[in-house]
C-alpha cells in the first residue's frame, strides 16, 4: 500500500470515531431501565471500538511520519482504554467474562475474526534495543550461573567422526590439485600466445577525462533511478517492499542474504530520517531554551510565589512542597482556587487522622470487621437497589477526554493538510517547536523546584519560626528493618542477578497470543436463551487475555486510567495452554517473568523476615524494570485447606497472608500483573483464594470448531514438519480426539513426527491411523472434570 492508502486509512477511523463519541453522548447519558436494550448498546460500542483499533493500529505501525505517528497513538492509547471500560461494563451487567453477540455481528455484517483483538505493535517496536540489551544480560547471568548451557552439540560416533575428516581432506587434496593443474594451463596458454609490439598508451589528461566520464555517468543514473523510485512509490504504483525484494534479487547470490537483512533493519531508521530529527529536536530545543528560557523560569517563580502567600493568607501558614513524585510546582499551580487548595489541606489532613484511628482500632478483635462488612453490604445493596429503580447508567470514562482532544487535534492539524510537497514524510519543525517547549518547561520547573523549595523553607523559618518536619513511618520489627535496609543500598543490577541466580526470574518463551489458536463458538447466544451458560471457546480466551493481561501492561497510559486488574488466574485442566499464555502475555508486552511457582520457592528464603526480603526484591525490581509478570505455577497449594508445618514453614503456604499485602503495593502506575495457574483449584481454601484473584478465567479443552479446519490438528502438523494430503483425514481426527487437550494432541503429532518419519514424508504421507495410537494411551478431560471447573 501507498502512503495515501494508509492516509486514508487514518482519517476514515478518525471520522468512524467522531460519530461513535457523538453517539456515546446521546446514548449513555440518560439512564435506562432495559438491560437488554443497554447490553445491545454496549456490545455495539464495543464492536464500534474493536474496529476503529484495528484500523488505527495498521495505520500507527505503517505510516513513517513521526509526528502523525504521536498523534495516532494518543487517539489510540484512549480506544484501548475505552473499550476496556465498556467490557468492565458488559461484565458487570452479565455478570460473565464471556459475552456473545451473534445478533448483533449479523446485524453489521461482520465475522467474528473483524472483532479480534490486535496487539499493538509498538509495545515491541518502542522498547527493542531495550529488550534485546536485556536479553544479553540475563543470558550472560544465566550462563555464569551455569543455569544454562551455551548451545547443545549433537554427539557422534567415532566412525561417523572418522568419515567426516575423510571427505574434508580429500576435498582440500582435490582443490590443491585443481589449482595445480590450473597454473600448469595457464602457463601453456601464454607459452602458445605471440608477442604483441607494446605501443604507448593514451596521455594521463585523456585517460583522466575517460574516467571521469564514466563515473560521472554512473553517479548520475543512480541519482535518476533512486529519483524513479520514489516517484513510482509516492504515486503508489510500486511498494516500498518489492523495490526492496527487486534490489535484492539484482545482487550477487554472495550479497543477497546480508543485503537484505541490512535493508530490513535499517528500513525504519532510513526512511525515517532519524538522525536528522534528532540533531532537528536538539537545535529547536537549544533555541528555545536560550529564546524562553529566562522568562519562563521568572514566570514559574512568580506564580509559586503568588501561591505561597496566598496559602498563608488564607490558612494561617505556609503550605508543604509537594514532592517530585507528586507532581512538584504542578500540584501548586493546578487550576483550583487558592480557597480549593485550603479545603484540599484540610481534607488531607482529615485524612491522616482518620488513618491514625484506624490503626489504633485494628488490634480490637475480627468482629467489628465482620460487623464493618455487613455494612458495607448493605450500603451495597441498597446502592444496587437504586440503581435498579433509577436505571442503568454508564459510568464516568477516563478516556473520552483523551479521545475527544485527539480527534479536535487531527481536525485542527491534519484533516486538510496538504503533504504534496512531503515525498519522504518528514517532521514538521513548526508543530515540534511546541512538543519541545514543554519538555524545556519540565526541564526548568525541575530547577525552578529545587530553588523555590529552599525558600519555603527559609520563608518557614524567618516568618512561623517552623521547621518542616519528614513524615514517620510505620514501625516494623528489628529484623524486618534491617532486611529493609539491606536492600536500600542494594543496585537494581544486583538484585535482578540475585533473582535470575535464585530461579525466581526466568526467561519466557517466544510465543505469540497468535500461536493459541482456537475457534470462536457460535453455540453461546442459543445456549444463553435456553438459560444454559456455555463453557467459553478458545477464541474467547485468547480475547480476555489481550484484554486483562496484553493491553494494559502494553500501554502505561492505558494501564493508569483503565479498571484495574492486578492479578489474573487461570484455571484449566493439565495441557489446556495455561504456561503458554503467561508466556505469550511476556512475549506481546516484553515483560520480566517472576516465578513464584510452588517448586520455585521451596526451601528458599526461610522465615518471615527472609520471605518479606524476597517479596520486597521481587516487588521493586518487577516495578523499575515494568512491564513484568508474576507467575505462580499450582497456585492452589499456596491456598490448600490442609498443609503440614513443613509447608508453612518453608513451602508455598507461606505465602498465603503475604500476597494480599503485595497486591496492596502495587498502584496504578505499575505496570506489573499477578498471574496464577491451576489444575487443581478445587483443593484451595476458596474465600482467600478469590480474594487474591480479581479476574478468574476458565479455560475449557477444545471443542470440535476448533480442532478441525485450520486450527488445533493442522496447525500442530505443519507447526512440527508435517505436510498435510488427501490422505490425512482431519475432520476424523478431530472427532477422535473429543476431550483431548492442546498438549496431548501436541505430545501425539512430536510422538509420530519423529527425524526419521519426516524423512519419509515425500513418498510416504502421513495417515489418519498413525495418530491414533498414542491418543488411545491417554486419558481425555472427561464432562464430569469439565463441569467441576465450570
Amino acid at each position: 500500500f501507498s502512503i495515501s492508502t494508509y492516509n486514508k486509512m487514518w482519517a476514515d477511523a478518525q471520522k468512524d470515531l467522531d460519530i461513535q463519541l457523538q453517539r456515546e453522548r446521546e446514548a449513555f447519558l440518560q439512564p435506562e431501565q432495559d438491560l437488554l436494550k443497554v447490553f445491545k448498546m454496549l456490545a455495539t460500542s464495543y464492536v464500534k471500538y474493536v474496529q476503529i483499533f484495528r484500523t488505527l493500529e495498521t495505520a500507527h505501525d505503517q505510516l513513517l511520519h513521526q509526528q502523525k505517528r504521536a498523534a495516532i497513538r494518543q487517539v489510540l492509547d484512549g480506544v484501548i482504554g475505552r473499550i476496556l471500560e465498556v467490557k468492565k461494563e458488559m461484565v458487570d451487567l452479565e455478570k460473565s467474562e464471556f459475552h456473545y453477540m451473534d445478533n448483533i455481528l449479523e446485524d453489521l455484517k461482520l465475522l467474528p475474526e473483524d472483532i479480534e483483538v490486535p496487539i499493538p505493535r509498538y509495545f515491541i517496536k518502542d522498547q527493542l534495543e531495550v529488550l534485546q540489551q536485556r536479553e544479553k544480560v540475563l543470558d550472560q547471568i544465566l550462563l555464569e550461573a551455569g543455569l544454562q548451557a551455551e548451545e547443545p552439540v549433537e554427539a557422534m560416533t567415532f566412525e561417523e567422526a572418522i568419515k567426516i575428516i575423510q571427505v574434508a581432506e580429500r576435498a582440500r587434496q582435490g582443490r590443491c590439485r585443481a589449482a595445480y593443474m590450473k597454473r600448469i594451463y595457464l602457463a601453456e596458454k601464454r607459452a602458445k600466445q605471440p608477442k604483441v609490439e607494446v605501443t604507448t598508451g593514451p596521455s594521463p589528461d585523456d585517460a583522466a577525462t575517460r574516467i571521469q566520464k564514466v563515473w560521472r555517468g554512473c553517479v548520475q543514473r543512480k541519482k535518476t533511478e533512486k529519483l524513479r523510485e520514489e516517484e513510482m512509490i509516492f504515486l503508489g504504483m510500486v511498494s516500498s517492499a518489492a523495490l526492496r525484494t527487486q534490489t535484492a534479487t539484482s545482487l550477487p547470490p554472495h550479497l543477497k542474504a546480508m543485503s537484505i537483512l541490512q535493508m530490513d533493519a535499517g528500513q525504519v531508521n532510513a526512511l525515517q530520517g532519524d538522525i536528522q530529527k534528532r540533531d532537528d529536536e536538539i537545535s529547536i530545543k537549544n533555541k528555545l531554551r536560550e529564546a524562553e528560557g529566562l522568562s519562563i523560569k521568572e514566570t514559574l517563580r512568580d506564580q509559586i510565589g503568588q501561591c505561597f502567600i496566598e496559602c498563608r493568607h488564607i490558612v494561617g501558614r505556609f503550605p508543604d512542597y509537594p514532592t517530585e513524585e507528586a507532581g512538584g510546582s504542578m500540584a501548586i499551580l493546578s487550576q483550583n482556587t487558592p480557597e480549593q487548595v485550603a479545603a484540599e489541606l484540610a481534607a488531607k489532613m482529615e485524612k491522616a487522622l482518620e488513618k491514625k484511628d484506624q490503626k489504633g482500632k485494628k488490634e480490637k478483635g475480627g468482629e467489628k470487621e465482620k460487623s464493618k462488612d455487613k455494612k458495607e453490604e448493605k450500603a451495597k445493596k441498597k446502592v444496587r437497589a437504586s440503581c435498579k429503580d433509577e436505571g442503568w447508567k454508564m459510568a464516568p470514562s477516563n478516556f473520552l477526554s483523551i479521545m475527544e482532544e485527539g480527534n479536535s487535534q487531527y481536525k485542527a492539524v491534519w484533516q486538510n493538510r496538504d503533504e504534496g510537497w512531503n515525498f519522504l514524510q518528514d517532521h514538521d519543525p513548526e508543530l515540534m517547536k511546541e512538543e519541545k517547549r514543554e519538555e524545556v518547561e519540565k526541564e526548568i520547573r525541575v530547577q525552578v523546584d529545587a530553588l523555590m523549595q529552599q525558600k519555603l523553607e527559609n520563608l518557614k523559618l524567618a516568618v512561623d519560626g517552623e521547621k518542616s518536619t519528614k513524615p514517620k513511618k510505620g514501625k516494623k520489627s528489628d529484623k524486618v528493618r534491617a532486611a529493609m535496609m539491606s536492600l536500600v543500598h542494594r543496585t537494581i543490577d544486583s538484585l535482578y542477578k540475585e533473582l535470575v541466580e535464585e530461579g525466581l526470574l526466568i526467561k519466557p518463551k517466544t510465543v505469540n497470543l497468535s500461536d493459541y489458536v482456537g475457534k470462536y463458538s457460535y453455540l453461546g447466544t442459543t445456549l444463553r436463551q435456553a438459560d444454559i451458560e456455555p463453557m467459553p471457546s478458545l477464541a474467547d480466551v485468547r480475547q480476555l487475555i489481550a484484554l486483562y493481561g496484553i493491553l494494559p501492561l502494553g500501554s502505561q497510559i492505558v494501564h493508569e486510567k483503565a479498571p484495574l486488574v492486578k492479578a489474573l488466574l487461570l484455571a484449566g485442566p493439565a495441557g489446556v495452554g495455561k504456561k503458554m499464555l503467561v508466556h505469550a502475555i511476556c512475549t506481546e508486552t516484553g515483560a520480566n517473568l517472576f516465578n513464584l511457582s510452588a517448586s520455585s520457592i521451596t526451601g528458599k528464603y526461610p522465615g518471615k523476615s527472609s520471605l518479606q526480603m524476597m517479596l520486597h526484591m521481587v516487588l521493586k525490581v518487577a516495578k523499575q524494570l515494568q512491564p513484568s509478570v508474576v507467575w505462580i505455577g499450582d497456585t492452589e497449594k499456596i491456598f490448600s485447606k490442609a498443609a503440614s508445618k513443613a509447608d508453612r514453614e518453608t513451602g508455598p503456604k507461606r505465602l498465603e497472608k503475604m500476597l494480599p499485602k503485595f497486591l496492596k503495593a502495587l498502584r496504578a502506575p505499575d505496570r506489573v500483573l499477578l498471574v496464577g495457574t491451576t489444575n487443581r483449584p478445587f483443593d484451595a481454601s476458596l474465600k482467600p483464594f478469590c480474594k487474591v484473584y480479581q479476574k478468574i478465567i476458565v479455560i475449557p479443552r477444545p471443542d470440535y470448531a476448533s480442532r478441525f479446519g485450520k486450527y488445533l490438528w493442522k496447525h500442530i502438523i505443519l507447526q512440527n514438519g508435517g505436510a498435510i494430503t488427501n490422505l490425512l483425514n482431519i475432520s476424523c481426527l478431530a472427532n477422535v480426539s473429543d476431550g483431548f487437550t492442546p498438549g496431548q494432541l501436541i505430545q501425539a503429532v512430536q510422538t509420530v513426527l519423529t527425524k526419521l518419519r519426516l524423512l519419509q514424508m515425500s513418498r510416504k504421507p502421513l495417515r489418519t491411523g498413525e495418530f491414533i495410537g498414542f491418543l488411545a494411551t491417554q486419558d481425555p478431560v472427561y464432562r464430569e472434570e469439565e463441569e467441576a471447573f465450570k
